[in-house]
């Protein structure tokens, strides 16, 4: 595969689970819609580390981790919606920056905020995903998670 060639595969495999994300949540998200809208864009073994001082921190391994971490965000977030994404470098690591609009379900909170996420493709699907955020107080204090972090 040439660089150009695998730089459009990247892209469309984070366009397409990104489209498969929206229409998950659409039809309902974790706990109505079905998993299997995103599966096809992770592999089986998947790695999504998330902040330790977030409600929904951790390691998330796996399609059930997955599954687990969508259950927990639904659990946090009344809405978390990425308003807007930039993909910075695109490559078999790629660096994603997203502006984030969500409310906090515990509080009613608002909050605005980015975040920037290097995302590892190899044959085709999502290996492993790491979200850096510039704030995590600020998001567990709006989630009702003042001890946290």
């Amino acid at each position: 595969m040439t660089p150009s060639s695998e730089t459009a595969s990247v892209a469309a495999v984070l366009t397409g689970m990104y489209a498969a994300e929206t229409e998950y949540l659409a039809a309902g998200g974790p706990g109505t819609a079905s998993f299997g809208l995103l599966a096809p864009f992770f592999a089986p073994d998947v790695v999504l580390h998330q902040a330790e001082a977030l409600p929904y921190g951790g390691t998330w391994r796996g399609h059930s981790g997955m599954e687990r971490f969508f259950l927990a965000m639904a659990r946090t977030w009344e809405s978390f919606d990425m308003a807007e994404q930039e993909f910075l470098a695109i490559g078999e690591t790629t660096v994603v920056l997203t502006r984030v609009r969500a409310r906090a379900r515990a509080t009613g909170r608002e909050l605005d905020f980015p975040i920037l996420q290097t995302i590892k493709v190899e044959q085709g699907r999502i290996v492993e995903v790491r979200p850096f955020y510039w704030d995590t107080r600020a998001i567990a204090d709006a989630c009702g998670s003042a001890g946290i972090g």
